[in-house]
């Protein structure tokens, strides 16, 4: 099926009649500011203050139903910009209104900030009529409310990001006090997140602790904490090199006390993470074409669970390209004249959707025999750049998965793969 993002303009436009009352609102985190016009633009009533809770959302509707009544119109729509998180109130309750509730870009309101008069001032009031203009010219997109599994994922996967930053923070702590305090214990274990360079910390945190043991002690204290120990030879290693470090012999109490900490908030990130993965994985069961997409070699329930949070039903999509110009995937050009620019992406959508579009991508050529043999063919063959292959991948990526979502149907690496020879 051909996707043509002039049509999809096109309706957005026609959607709004004669009969609209088009209302701007400027969202903020207490008070929202609403201005409505109607499909010329024409600007209606006075502006409406209302706060963001039951009652202000009642004033609201009042409004919205004298000037409906003033003017003679029967439909509504109501457009805002996605502010953090306030707006999403104020969205749900348009919806058990049953009124329409759309969205418009930051970044084109500040574009569009000077078309009413020429200037470049900013208020409450002029944001909220230039949301209604743009809502009224058709530079908007409807609100995609997501049934409860992939509202889940999306808080499960943005819960998993602030998570894994935190366990990052404490492994990068970690790092930067054994260096300070010990950092000959690199000789002895390469990798300081293994188990036994943990236990090792856990154990034995400072030098002087470990000058005052035998090696039969070490060793003695590893084997309560792992089956397999790290050895007789590692054990004297350990004990020689604590006896010559270079590491700081000062504030030995604070620095026995912030390794504590630091080790008890890598155990809590890792826990925490687990427990995560674990509730991603029952949800993503719960979804009919998630374990569809599952068997596909390269694409792992992570990455999957990262791209329905944001996205939502892929069998939502009409096609593959809308899912694209979500992620801000689809290329832009700047020409003119007889200059002619280059294809960037045009970057205007989720960006953790971008991420794990592209994370699966690199995977999946990686792994995935297809997928791989797309790439040798695009660089070799087609002589693309590799990073422009990867991207035109992530194409083919997002039209297999809404197309898998939409037919349900299992991934077929003839028919969907088949290239002339």
């Amino acid at each position: 099926m051909k996707f043509k993002s002039q049509v999809k303009q096109n309706q957005l436009i026609e959607n709004i009649t004669v009969d609209h009352l088009v209302i701007g609102v400027d969202i903020a985190q207490e008070i929202h500011v609403a201005r409505a016009v109607n499909f010329r633009g024409i600007a209606l009533g006075n502006p409406l203050e209302f706060s963001n809770d039951e009652v202000g959302f009642r004033s609201f509707d009042r409004w919205i139903l004298d000037l409906l009544a003033s003017y003679k119109l029967n439909k509504m729509i109501v457009g805002m910009e996605p502010t953090g998180h306030y707006w999403l109130n104020l969205a749900y309750w348009l919806k058990d209104k049953e009124i329409e509730a759309v969205l418009v870009n930051p970044h084109l309101v500040k574009k569009n900030k000077e078309n009413r008069d020429n200037t470049r001032s900013k208020s409450d009031k002029k944001d909220a009529l230039v949301i209604a203009d743009m809502v009224k010219n058709g530079y908007y997109s409807p609100v995609r409310f997501h049934s409860a599994e992939y509202e889940e994922l999306r808080v499960l996967m943005s819960n998993r990001e602030t998570v894994v930053k935190r366990l990052v923070s404490a492994v990068n702590q970690i790092h930067r006090w054994v260096d300070i305090v010990f950092p000959e214990l690199r000789q002895v274990f390469k990798i300081l997140t293994c188990k036994g360079a943990l236990v090792t910390l856990r154990l034995f945190p400072l030098p002087t602790d470990l000058c005052k043991l035998e090696s039969a002690d070490v060793i003695a204290g590893w084997k309560k904490s792992m089956k397999r120990h790290s050895g007789v030879r590692r054990a004297k290693l350990l004990i020689e090199l604590a006896k010559r470090t270079v590491g700081s012999k000062q504030a030995t109490h604070a620095y026995k006390l912030h390794l504590d900490h630091l080790l008890e908030e890598y155990d809590l990130a890792n826990t925490q993470l687990q427990r995560i993965e674990n509730e991603v994985k029952d949800v993503l069961n719960r979804i009919p074409y998630a374990g569809k997409i599952l068997a596909i070699t390269g694409v792992s329930a992570t990455s999957l669970a990262g791209v329905l949070g944001e996205s939502g039903d892929l069998s939502g999509f009409a096609h593959g390209n809308t899912l694209l110009r979500h992620a801000g995937l689809n290329l832009t050009e700047a020409s003119s004249g007889k200059w002619k620019g280059q294809m960037t992406l045009s970057k205007r959508g989720r960006p953790r959707l971008r991420h794990f579009l592209y994370l699966i991508t690199m995977c999946m050529v990686m792994s995935n025999q297809e997928f791989k043999a797309l790439h040798h063919h695009n660089v070799h063959v087609k002589k693309l750049k590799k990073m422009k292959s990867i991207m035109k991948l992530c194409g083919k990526l997002a039209r297999l998965l809404v197309g898998m979502a939409r037919s349900r149907e299992a991934y077929n690496p003839d028919k969907i793969f088949a290239m002339a020879a």
